[in-house]
């Protein structure tokens, strides 16, 4: 090989080097960064963090939930309020690094995101120290703090809404845990091997079958494709393609129609319901109200879902009355419910309302829009309007406000704790106030309570429904 070869080749190599060199730097700049930066594992980071106060995270009133104080020459982030937005702000630790709130809006929180210079200029405006820009969420305080207290002896989730606009006023999942940096040190490890599981935020990584809460959409799904008509002598049960559904204790209702079938809750009528609505339809219907739909939101979610591909009679009977394959989150079932409140639409659930410098330059701002549009109008009245005989007469009663119309659904639903006959059902109710202009979606669920959804969750309901009414002077 000459030598002109060599050095041809060499520069060759060289030039090959160079564009894998760049390419991996525009991969790293669009795909990587952000994970890098954010990583609990980035000492550099938290050294640079060691040297900026954090932003504080506050209610939508400006209460303070999460702020830091410089302790011993030492920076520590406080929570005043412990444990009660735990699974929405999480942690920030030096030992185990960050999580949810903290680890998402992190590059603000700390004054390390990409206008680092601008935040800088801002913040030492009239000899301030450097400071990370605060956070103000669409939560209320008192709501959450009493959700909260009706939650505490119950392992669940509760989500409330306000279905006009998406935002989340109020989300508890239970169990929990303390994230001041004391607590967490001291309980670690108690903590992640619990089997009750604290650190999952049930609110929006639980999936649970819904139930009979599902029957909404059923409901829904059965105006839209000509069904509502559909009439049954209900005797207690009904047997489809070899397998029995019955109702609860085994009632039988008599002569229904949708209406009085949804009031009272017949598993007979809904899974008959659901075989002939068939599996194109159900699915539809479904994903009409986001199953198997990525919801765009401010804390990692876990996806409900309708996996099926094909289904045998059984399968439609089953998710006719919420069990089977079907799972959803307690979001979910709060964004349907919503939807319904809201003429069929369904907006985009929010969190974070607004991201503030110290010197009140905005940086990042939420405001409503609509995510689905699930149904029509129409159908969302007429599903409003038999959620009231639910309450009014049906198994909502305990949600039934004084002077205020309340729509909702109960639900029961089966687990793998009950198929042995163990008495575990998860408990739900999902509804909102007031019926004819809503301004408060509630999803309540308790698991494995082994008891009905309008003995244990539809009180929890009509008490956040009606804290809210009250704070909003209606």
């Amino acid at each position: 090989m000459t030598v002109d070869k060599k050095i041809i080749r060499t520069i060759k190599v060289i030039c090959l080097l160079f564009f894998l060199l760049i390419l991996y730097l525009t991969y790293f700049e669009f795909f990587e960064k952000d994970r890098i930066l954010t990583s609990s594992y980035n000492q550099r980071l938290n050294a640079e963090e060691a040297n900026v106060l954090r932003g504080n995270i506050l209610d939508r009133n400006g209460e303070v939930l999460a702020k830091s104080q410089i302790k011993g020459g030492t920076q520590e982030r406080i929570y005043p309020y412990g444990s009660l937005y735990s699974h929405i702000i999480g942690y920030d630790s030096k030992v185990y690094g960050k999580s949810l709130l903290e680890a998402k809006f992190n590059k603000y929180l700390s004054n390390s995101y990409d206008a680092h210079a601008i935040m800088d200029i801002t913040a030492k405006i009239g000899g301030q120290e450097p400071a990370g820009a605060n956070m103000t969420l669409t939560l209320d305080h008192d709501l959450q703090t009493r959700a909260e207290k009706l939650m505490r002896n119950l392992k669940g989730a509760v989500v409330v809404m306000d279905p006009r606009t998406g935002e989340i006023l109020a989300m508890v999942s239970k169990p929990d845990f303390n994230p001041n940096n004391s607590k967490l040190d001291a309980k670690w490890n108690t903590l992640i091997e619990s089997s009750d599981a604290p650190f999952m935020p049930r609110a929006t990584q639980g999936l649970y079958p819904p139930g009979s809460t599902f029957k909404v959409v059923i409901s829904a799904a059965a105006l839209d494709n000509n069904l509502s008509d559909m009439t049954l002598t209900d005797k207690g049960s009904v047997t489809i393609d070899g397998k029995e559904f019955r109702n609860a204790g085994g009632k039988a209702y008599g002569d229904l129609d949708l209406k009085k079938a949804l009031a009272v809750s017949s598993n007979t009528y809904f899974s008959t319901l659901g075989k002939n609505l068939g599996f194109d339809r159900l699915k539809s219907a479904a994903l009409a109200f986001g199953l198997e739909k990525g919801i765009p939101f401010d804390l990692p979610l876990s996806q409900s879902s309708f996996p099926y591909k094909d289904m045998s009679q059984t399968d439609m009977a089953s998710v006719g009355i919420g069990q089977g394959k079907i799972l959803v989150t307690p979001l979910q079932m709060a964004m349907i419910t919503s939807g319904i409140a809201n003429d069929g639409v369904i907006m985009k659930p929010l969190l974070v309302k607004k991201v503030q410098t110290v010197s009140g330059i905005t940086l990042l701002e939420e405001r409503p829009s609509q995510l689905y549009k699930a149904i029509s109008p129409e159908t969302a009245a007429a599903v409003r309007d038999m959620m009231i005989g639910v309450v009014q007469g049906g198994t909502g009663k305990n949600a039934a406000l004084k002077g205020v119309q309340v729509a909702g659904k109960t639900g029961t639903a089966q687990n793998e704790s009950t198929k042995d006959g163990k008495g575990k059902e998860h408990a739900w109710f999902i509804g909102f106030a007031p019926a004819d202009n809503p301004v408060v979606a509630v999803a309540v669920v308790a698991e494995y309570s082994g008891k009905s959804g309008g003995e244990l969750c539809a009180p929890i309901a009509r008490k956040l429904m009606s804290a809210w009414l009250e704070a909003q002077g209606k």
